[in-house]
């Protein structure tokens, strides 16, 4: 028994692993006791429709209608197939792979003599695990559009009330803050006439950019501030 526990948690990066592995292992297992069986979708608000919306730089140039290029970013979630294989298969995949590449790294290189330092060898384990997963994932996705699986839903953000995180009138684009299946959620915003929204003030979602990299909108109206 000992001798498991060392291989598991000796040295760091062994550690590590294990420790995210057993995150995973918590969570199919909360997910077969929910009565629901194993939702190979996972409950995630993470919505592949929206990886242009969240999150991003609040400075965006007024121009971004004009960007149909997707972004670095995009282009790498697709690579290893995030949209096509549920969010949390993919990760539970990831974390295995590079969980068994670890100990054997350890096991064969005798990482343990290079006490807290050992953990570096983390980084070129993920690109390496980054891009098996290219291929690993190329069955899922046959098997899950068998499935008639067509990715997760995304969200529809029109009609949601939010509140500034910026002061924004004219062609400026801010941020705004969005209460959404009980995660805050940060998108672009613009004013949709062009009138100025303070800092802190609540405001309803319009309508989306035609470039997905913003969202219109406008003062929501309320007895303090009629």
């Amino acid at each position: 028994m000992t001798d498991i526990i060392n291989l598991l948690f000796y040295p760091l990066p062994s550690g590590i692993m294990t420790i995210l592995m057993g995150f995973s292992l918590v969570y199919w297992v909360f997910q077969l006791l929910a009565g629901d069986g194993i939702d190979f979708g996972g409950d995630s608000d993470f919505h592949f429709g929206d990886i242009n919306d969240v999150d991003v730089d609040s400075d965006l140039d007024h121009d971004a209608d004009a960007q149909a290029e997707p972004s670095f970013f995009s282009k790498c979630l697709d690579f290893i197939n995030i949209g096509k294989v549920p969010l949390m298969v993919i990760v539970t995949l990831f974390k295995f792979i590079s969980w068994v590449i670890t100990i054997l790294s350890s096991l064969i290189f005798g990482l343990g003599k290079l006490g807290i330092y050992s953990v570096f060898i983390l980084i070129p384990i993920f690109i390496v695990v980054y891009f098996i997963m290219h291929w690993i994932t190329k069955p899922l996705v046959k098997m899950y559009k068998e499935l008639g699986y067509h990715g997760e839903e995304a969200t529809d953000f029109i009609g949601r009330i939010g509140r500034t995180k910026s002061t924004i009138d004219g062609e400026k684009i801010g941020s705004a803050e969005f209460l959404i299946n009980q995660d805050i959620i940060t998108l672009n915003i613009k004013s949709h006439t062009g009138e100025k929204i303070e800092f802190g003030d609540t405001i309803i979602i319009t309508d989306e950019a035609p470039s997905k990299h913003y969202y219109y909108v406008t003062k929501q109206i309320t007895l303090d501030n009629l």
